[in-house]
């Protein structure tokens, strides 16, 4: 459908450009007014951690006032004596990670499902000069209506031309940031290869014990098939799966439109996934706005505050 596509929204028609043109509109009043934030830590009750990592954790929260449950990510800055707290909506349905582990792996009608919604996601976020930087499993989570949502923009960063910054999970990093060179929104392409690769496989293309030797495979671009990989999927991974950018999918001329009118997604209807009218193939079992069954158990500690500041003139603002 590509460019053609168009979306029924409050009545009337509209292309995807104009779409996208308004939500960049939206976009900039937020980024260049942002809003203030009112709340206070004492407004909420913590009542379960739900994921750690070398940034901290994240915790299911209930405001008091409300009864609402949200998702609370305790960020530790290690640089002065708070941490950083930012409180967003929660989702039940719990990590695809855990969800395609239990699984063992998807079939490809149930991946192509997922993977067009990181397609339009990537749409968006390209179209406000933003690469995301982070795309993994573990970053993704699903909903009630078994739709998928982007949890972690820790890494994104918006970017005019390129950027030299090296960030990312080691198994799903582009050959162009391995090697220090600058780089662009086609590393989120990359990692769209990496990521229906393992929703199909139940593991990445490139893998080793050795952190070096990840790299080295990389680099060189190489890997193999599982027999059952259709030829499609074979044909649209070795795309993006490039190493030369000249040649990689979502780098060329034509864009997104190169991924969104391959074969693989012949049976996509672009603008039915956008419209979350797609039935999902997976639907995640959920007894309630705070329940946590989707999630693993983990070990709980106190937060820690530093009676110490050091940087006291640098976190002056905040």
């Amino acid at each position: 459908m590509g460019n053609a596509a168009t979306s029924q929204k409050g009545g009337k028609l509209e292309s995807m450009e104009e779409f996208l043109a308004k939500a960049k509109e939206d976009f900039l009043k937020k980024w260049e007014s942002p809003s203030q934030n009112t709340a206070s830590l004492d407004q909420f009750d913590r009542i379960k951690t739900l994921g750690t990592g070398s940034f901290g954790r994240v915790m299911l929260v209930k405001l008091k006032e409300t009864g609402n449950h949200y998702a609370m990510k305790i960020v530790d800055k290690q640089q002065d004596n708070s941490n950083l707290y930012m409180v967003k909506e929660y989702i039940a349905g719990g990590e695809m990670f855990s969800h395609l582990r239990q699984i063992g792996r998807f079939s490809e009608p149930h991946a192509q499902f997922y993977a067009a919604q990181i397609v339009l996601t990537f749409e968006y976020l390209h179209s406000l000069d933003l690469i995301y930087r982070n795309l993994k499993p573990e970053n993704l989570l699903i909903d009630q209506q078994g739709y998928i949502l982007v949890a972690d923009f820790g890494f994104a960063k918006r970017v005019k031309d390129v950027t030299w910054t090296l960030c990312g999970t080691s198994e799903y990093l582009a050959p162009e940031i391995i090697l220090s060179k600058a780089y662009n929104k086609a590393v989120d392409w990359w990692t769209l290869g990496i990521f229906i690769y393992e929703m199909v496989a139940g593991y990445p293309p490139f893998f080793a014990d050795q952190i070096m030797k990840l790299y080295e495979k990389i680099v060189s671009g190489k890997f193999q098939f599982p027999a059952y990989f259709s030829f499609d999927l074979r044909d649209l991974l070795r795309n993006l799966l490039q190493v030369d950018l000249t040649k990689r999918f979502g780098n060329l001329k034509n864009g997104v439109n190169d991924i969104k009118n391959h074969k693989w997604f012949a049976t996509t209807d672009w603008i039915a996934v956008y419209q979350r009218k797609v039935e999902a193939p997976f639907i995640p079992k959920c007894n309630g706005p705070g329940d946590t069954s989707n999630f693993n158990d983990c070990e709980e500690e106190e937060i820690r505050v530093s009676s110490t500041e050091t940087c006291t003139k640098e976190f002056a603002e905040f």
